[in-house]
């Protein structure tokens, strides 16, 4: 029996890098299109993937007899519900995204206030800090384990 539980895609597939046109300032409308297009993007990607699990675990259950099938069958479901789990709380901060977005609140560091930068962005679409301020948070979690 193989395993289709797979890690949740932290990337979308499909996207085009942002040029930024001469003199175009930072999270300019287009840029903001760019970002929402990109997020809303990813997010039926992932919406998707909640609907193969879903009929794959429906058309693949089966009562096995043999215990070892059984059991395997149910840690390959285990651990797709668990990458499906993560999904849906990478939907949830997608969504906050876009409602960031909306409110013309997106491309700026939480903590410091300077931009985060395009390629970040494009990177990991949802951070919300700046390189060097995410570099100073891993450190403190390592540090103190929190």
């Amino acid at each position: 029996m193989a395993t289709t539980a797979e890690q949740p895609r932290e990337r979308f597939t499909n996207f085009t890098p942002y040029e930024m046109k001469k003199g175009e300032e930072y999270m300019s409308a287009d840029m903001l299109q760019h970002f929402k297009d990109l997020l809303l993007q990813w997010k039926q990607e992932l919406m998707e993937e909640v609907d193969r699990t879903m009929h794959h675990m429906q058309e693949d259950a089966a009562n096995y007899a043999d215990p070892s099938d059984r059991a395997t069958q149910e840690e390959e479901f285990s651990l797709e519900l668990r990458t499906r789990d993560r999904e849906r709380k990478l939907i949830k901060k997608i969504d906050q995204t876009i409602d960031r977005i909306d409110k013309d609140d997106y491309g700026f560091c939480d903590q410091c206030g300077v931009e985060i930068g395009i390629r970040r962005l494009e990177a990991r679409p949802t951070a919300t800090l700046c390189i060097d301020c995410k570099t100073l948070a891993e450190i403190r979690e390592r540090q103190t384990g929190i």
